[in-house]
């Protein structure tokens, strides 16, 4: 088939052939599409070098994102287990304190100078040695750990200080020491002496303390009343069991103020000092006995025994 253009004239002005004409259509768009193909396949350039890179960095910035991770999950795992271990520090200390405070006051020592519970003064100038730079967290776990050994070792020794101080003033609660009287002398030692109603030679077996009638008569030391009431030649006598095999006995009292099964503590006022019995005038009778045997008083009134 053909296609023939006519001018106004009438004259033929252009003769196509339709089947060449879906030729050349056909020709335009395979050469269109090619450069479409071409221009298309220009805009995707090929991987290069810079690419690869920036997907590396990519890969390790996530490696390195999980290994962040992971420290902080470790930092916080040690930061519970650094506060368990600082609680218990903690509360070693609190002990420890307490037991300090109750060792100052059993030793004797000044609490206002010897305090527990205030920071020991310090000071001086500072001179930083070489190695005083940042300390790292592995020496700090390291030295906080020995810390914690330490107390943990000082604790018991405190312990065994205390039960054996403990242990001592007991010892010399029960231990007779001291004069049964505040005010007064001696007029009579232990041992052999004028009998003062026969003038004959005899044994006498305390030590006799001259006092103002009617004062304070104090044990010596701690313990249990045995025997309160009259006895032949003591008059009013006092007897007190202070344990491990000590027991004193004080005579010739006015008044009895304790009585049998009576707990009496090292200082208590006991009696009054009197002259009942086989006496010449006011005074106390003081007898030490030590395994059911009477010994001199002299070292125990001296403190020396």
């Amino acid at each position: 088939m053909q296609i023939i253009l006519l001018s106004e004239s009438g004259r033929t002005h252009l003769q196509l052939c339709v089947g060449s004409l879906i030729q050349y259509l056909v020709i335009i768009s395979v050469v269109l599409a090619g450069t479409i193909f071409f221009i298309s396949s220009k805009s995707e350039p090929a991987p290069t070098s810079t690419d690869k890179l920036v997907s590396e960095l990519h890969e390790e910035t996530k490696a390195q994102q999980k290994i962040v991770a992971d420290t902080i999950r470790t930092v916080e795992d040690n930061l519970d287990a650094l506060a368990l271990r600082l609680g218990q520090m903690h509360a070693n200390v609190i002990r420890l304190e307490a037991l300090g405070t109750r060792l100052t006051k059993m030793s004797g020592l000044d609490e206002d100078e010897f305090s527990f519970g205030e920071s020991p003064a310090v000071g001086g100038l500072f001179k930083p040695s070489e190695s005083s730079g940042a300390q790292s967290v592995p020496d700090f776990l390291s030295l906080l750990e020995s810390l914690a050994n330490q107390l943990d070792d000082v604790a018991p020794k405190l312990e065994a200080l205390e039960s054996a101080l403990m242990q001592g003033q007991l010892d010399a609660q029960v231990r007779p020491s001291g004069r049964p009287i505040k005010k007064g002398w001696i007029s009579s030692y232990y041992g052999y002496r004028r009998d003062p109603f026969t003038g004959k030679k005899a044994f006498h077996e305390g030590i006799d303390f001259c006092a103002k009638l009617g004062s304070e008569v104090v044990a010596v030391a701690s313990g249990v009343v045995v025997w309160s009431g009259p006895r032949m030649g003591y008059g009013k006598l006092l007897e007190i069991n202070h344990g491990k095999g000590y027991m004193t006995r004080y005579g010739h009292n006015k008044e009895l103020l304790v009585r049998v099964g009576d707990t009496v503590r090292k200082g208590d006022v006991i009696a009054t000092v009197g002259s009942t019995g086989r006496s010449t005038g006011p005074h106390v009778h003081f007898e030490v006995i030590y395994n059911g045997k009477n010994i001199n008083p002299i070292a125990f009134v001296k403190g020396k025994s």
